[in-house]
Protein backbone atom coordinates (compact mmCIF):
# COMPACT_ATOMS: atom_id res chain seq x y z
CA UNK A 1 0.00 0.00 0.00
CA UNK A 2 1.10 3.50 -0.97
CA UNK A 3 2.55 5.98 1.34
CA UNK A 4 -0.67 8.06 0.53
CA UNK A 5 -3.07 5.27 1.41
CA UNK A 6 -1.24 4.55 4.77
CA UNK A 7 -1.98 8.60 5.41
CA UNK A 8 -6.14 7.90 4.35
CA UNK A 9 -6.18 5.19 7.26
CA UNK A 10 -5.84 7.46 10.41
CA UNK A 11 -9.22 8.11 10.62
CA UNK A 12 -10.23 4.39 10.20
CA UNK A 13 -7.62 2.75 12.54
CA UNK A 14 -8.48 5.86 14.97
CA UNK A 15 -12.54 4.42 14.37
CA UNK A 16 -11.07 0.85 14.79
CA UNK A 17 -12.47 -0.14 11.81
CA UNK A 18 -9.53 -1.61 10.43
CA UNK A 19 -9.14 -5.40 10.08
CA UNK A 20 -6.06 -6.97 12.68
CA UNK A 21 -4.16 -7.23 9.44
CA UNK A 22 -4.71 -3.83 8.35
CA UNK A 23 -4.52 -1.98 11.88
CA UNK A 24 -0.83 -4.49 12.26
CA UNK A 25 0.75 -2.63 9.48
CA UNK A 26 -1.06 1.14 10.31
CA UNK A 27 0.90 0.63 13.78
CA UNK A 28 4.32 0.16 11.97
CA UNK A 29 3.27 3.07 9.88
CA UNK A 30 2.84 4.89 13.00
CA UNK A 31 5.99 4.46 14.57
CA UNK A 32 7.89 5.66 11.66
CA UNK A 33 5.16 8.61 10.60
CA UNK A 34 4.79 11.50 13.66
CA UNK A 35 2.07 13.22 11.48
CA UNK A 36 -0.09 10.08 11.67
CA UNK A 37 0.32 9.75 15.57
CA UNK A 38 -0.29 13.22 16.19
CA UNK A 39 -3.68 12.78 13.69
CA UNK A 40 -4.78 9.45 15.47
CA UNK A 41 -4.54 11.80 19.13
CA UNK A 42 -6.55 14.03 17.60
CA UNK A 43 -9.16 12.13 16.75
CA UNK A 44 -9.83 10.66 20.05
CA UNK A 45 -12.83 13.12 21.04
CA UNK A 46 -14.49 12.14 17.83
CA UNK A 47 -13.66 8.25 17.48
CA UNK A 48 -15.41 8.40 20.93
CA UNK A 49 -18.59 10.64 19.91
CA UNK A 50 -18.90 7.28 16.91
CA UNK A 51 -18.55 4.73 19.31
CA UNK A 52 -21.40 6.09 21.54
CA UNK A 53 -23.06 6.44 18.48
CA UNK A 54 -23.07 2.87 17.43
CA UNK A 55 -24.11 1.73 20.82
CA UNK A 56 -27.22 3.85 19.76
CA UNK A 57 -27.78 2.59 16.43
CA UNK A 58 -30.24 0.48 15.87
CA UNK A 59 -30.58 -3.46 15.20
CA UNK A 60 -31.34 -2.80 11.27
CA UNK A 61 -28.15 -1.60 11.08
CA UNK A 62 -25.23 -4.16 10.76
CA UNK A 63 -23.44 -3.52 13.92
CA UNK A 64 -20.04 -3.77 12.01
CA UNK A 65 -21.26 -1.18 9.73
CA UNK A 66 -17.66 1.51 9.27
CA UNK A 67 -17.62 4.89 8.15
CA UNK A 68 -17.04 4.95 4.29
CA UNK A 69 -14.50 6.96 2.37
CA UNK A 70 -16.55 9.92 2.34
CA UNK A 71 -16.73 10.12 6.40
CA UNK A 72 -13.49 9.50 6.75
CA UNK A 73 -12.66 12.28 4.09
CA UNK A 74 -14.21 14.77 6.51
CA UNK A 75 -12.85 13.26 9.76
CA UNK A 76 -9.31 14.26 8.00
CA UNK A 77 -10.19 17.63 6.71
CA UNK A 78 -12.35 18.17 10.53
CA UNK A 79 -8.35 17.28 12.12
CA UNK A 80 -6.60 19.46 9.29
CA UNK A 81 -8.86 22.47 10.37
CA UNK A 82 -7.71 22.21 13.75
CA UNK A 83 -4.39 21.95 12.99
CA UNK A 84 -4.66 24.92 11.33
CA UNK A 85 -6.47 26.59 13.96
CA UNK A 86 -3.75 25.93 16.81
CA UNK A 87 -1.08 27.36 14.40
CA UNK A 88 -2.90 30.32 13.79
CA UNK A 89 -2.96 30.70 17.45
CA UNK A 90 0.55 30.38 18.08
CA UNK A 91 0.97 33.07 15.62
CA UNK A 92 -1.55 35.50 16.98
CA UNK A 93 0.25 34.81 20.63
CA UNK A 94 3.71 35.68 18.84
CA UNK A 95 2.91 38.65 17.27
CA UNK A 96 0.85 40.05 20.17
CA UNK A 97 4.21 39.43 22.36
CA UNK A 98 5.94 41.48 19.78
CA UNK A 99 3.45 44.30 19.35
CA UNK A 100 3.95 44.52 23.41
CA UNK A 101 7.80 44.10 23.10
CA UNK A 102 7.65 47.07 20.76
CA UNK A 103 5.00 49.25 22.24
CA UNK A 104 6.65 49.09 25.91
CA UNK A 105 8.56 52.10 25.07
CA UNK A 106 6.91 53.86 23.85
CA UNK A 107 4.02 53.85 26.72
CA UNK A 108 6.63 54.27 29.14
CA UNK A 109 7.52 57.58 27.35
CA UNK A 110 3.86 58.48 27.22
CA UNK A 111 3.76 57.80 31.32
CA UNK A 112 6.72 59.89 31.65
CA UNK A 113 5.87 63.15 29.19
CA UNK A 114 4.43 65.43 31.41
CA UNK A 115 5.83 64.16 35.03
CA UNK A 116 8.71 67.50 35.38
CA UNK A 117 11.04 64.25 35.04
CA UNK A 118 12.53 65.66 31.56
CA UNK A 119 15.61 67.58 30.69
CA UNK A 120 13.83 70.69 30.66
CA UNK A 121 12.15 70.50 34.53
CA UNK A 122 12.96 72.98 36.81
CA UNK A 123 11.98 72.46 40.55
CA UNK A 124 12.27 74.59 43.05
CA UNK A 125 11.90 73.83 47.23
CA UNK A 126 10.78 75.92 50.00
CA UNK A 127 9.64 76.07 53.66
CA UNK A 128 7.86 79.15 55.08
CA UNK A 129 9.06 79.84 58.98
CA UNK A 130 6.06 81.28 59.59
CA UNK A 131 3.18 79.17 58.00
CA UNK A 132 4.96 75.77 58.49
CA UNK A 133 4.12 74.95 54.91
CA UNK A 134 6.65 73.07 52.75
CA UNK A 135 6.19 73.26 48.79
CA UNK A 136 7.80 71.71 45.86
CA UNK A 137 7.53 72.74 42.15
CA UNK A 138 8.31 71.31 38.81
CA UNK A 139 7.81 73.28 35.74
CA UNK A 140 8.65 71.95 32.36
CA UNK A 141 8.86 74.05 29.54
CA UNK A 142 6.22 72.95 26.65
CA UNK A 143 5.45 74.41 23.33
CA UNK A 144 2.35 76.53 24.77
CA UNK A 145 3.86 77.50 27.81
CA UNK A 146 4.45 75.70 31.40
CA UNK A 147 3.23 72.31 32.95
CA UNK A 148 3.52 72.38 36.67
CA UNK A 149 3.75 69.67 39.60
CA UNK A 150 3.22 70.90 42.70
CA UNK A 151 3.92 69.10 46.34
CA UNK A 152 2.90 70.47 49.27
CA UNK A 153 2.72 69.64 52.81
CA UNK A 154 0.22 71.50 55.30
CA UNK A 155 -1.50 70.41 58.35
CA UNK A 156 -3.28 73.77 58.87
CA UNK A 157 -6.26 72.09 57.03
CA UNK A 158 -9.18 72.31 56.44
CA UNK A 159 -9.08 75.10 53.80
CA UNK A 160 -8.73 76.31 49.90
CA UNK A 161 -5.45 76.97 48.54
CA UNK A 162 -4.29 78.08 45.33
CA UNK A 163 -0.92 77.87 43.08
CA UNK A 164 0.15 81.20 41.77
CA UNK A 165 2.58 82.24 38.96
CA UNK A 166 3.81 86.00 38.49
CA UNK A 167 5.51 87.19 36.02
CA UNK A 168 8.18 88.87 35.34
CA UNK A 169 5.96 91.86 33.99
CA UNK A 170 4.29 91.45 38.30
CA UNK A 171 1.76 89.80 36.76
CA UNK A 172 -0.93 86.67 37.86
CA UNK A 173 -1.85 83.76 36.49
CA UNK A 174 -3.78 80.69 39.21
CA UNK A 175 -1.71 77.93 38.07
CA UNK A 176 -3.87 75.32 40.07
CA UNK A 177 -6.19 74.85 43.42
CA UNK A 178 -7.31 72.47 46.25
CA UNK A 179 -8.64 71.86 49.22
CA UNK A 180 -6.02 70.61 51.94
CA UNK A 181 -8.36 68.19 54.58
CA UNK A 182 -8.18 68.96 58.28
CA UNK A 183 -5.15 67.43 60.57
CA UNK A 184 -3.41 65.96 57.38
CA UNK A 185 -0.07 66.63 57.06
CA UNK A 186 1.12 63.92 54.41
CA UNK A 187 2.20 65.06 51.39
CA UNK A 188 -0.36 66.39 48.44
CA UNK A 189 0.85 66.08 44.85
CA UNK A 190 -1.50 68.31 41.92
CA UNK A 191 -0.72 68.94 38.17
CA UNK A 192 -1.09 72.62 36.48
CA UNK A 193 -0.43 74.49 33.86
CA UNK A 194 0.52 78.23 33.16
CA UNK A 195 0.58 80.07 29.98
CA UNK A 196 3.73 81.44 30.30
CA UNK A 197 7.50 79.38 29.61
CA UNK A 198 9.31 78.66 32.68
CA UNK A 199 12.22 81.65 31.79
CA UNK A 200 8.73 84.24 32.09
CA UNK A 201 7.73 83.22 35.44
CA UNK A 202 9.93 85.32 38.16
CA UNK A 203 8.09 83.06 41.44
CA UNK A 204 5.50 81.14 42.65
CA UNK A 205 3.54 81.67 45.87
CA UNK A 206 0.78 80.00 47.84
CA UNK A 207 -2.32 81.28 48.83
CA UNK A 208 -5.48 80.74 50.84
CA UNK A 209 -8.68 81.96 49.00
CA UNK A 210 -8.44 84.26 51.34
CA UNK A 211 -5.08 85.73 50.05
CA UNK A 212 -3.28 85.19 52.88
CA UNK A 213 0.18 84.02 51.96
CA UNK A 214 1.82 80.78 52.72
CA UNK A 215 5.13 80.78 50.75
CA UNK A 216 7.13 81.99 47.91
CA UNK A 217 9.29 79.83 45.47
CA UNK A 218 11.70 81.63 43.82
CA UNK A 219 11.30 80.36 40.07
CA UNK A 220 15.29 80.89 39.20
Amino acid sequence: MRSLERHRDVGAYALGVLDEAEAFRFEDHLMECPQCAAQVTEFGPTARQMMLYRRATPRAVHPFAGPGPQLLDRLLAEVAVRHRAVRRRVLYAVAASVVVALAGPVLAMMAGGGSGSGESAVRVTATDEKSGVWAQVTTENEAWGSHVQLEVKDGAGPRSCRLIAIGRDGSEQTVTSWNVPEHDARPNTMQGAAAWHPDEIARYELRTSTGEHLVTLDAH
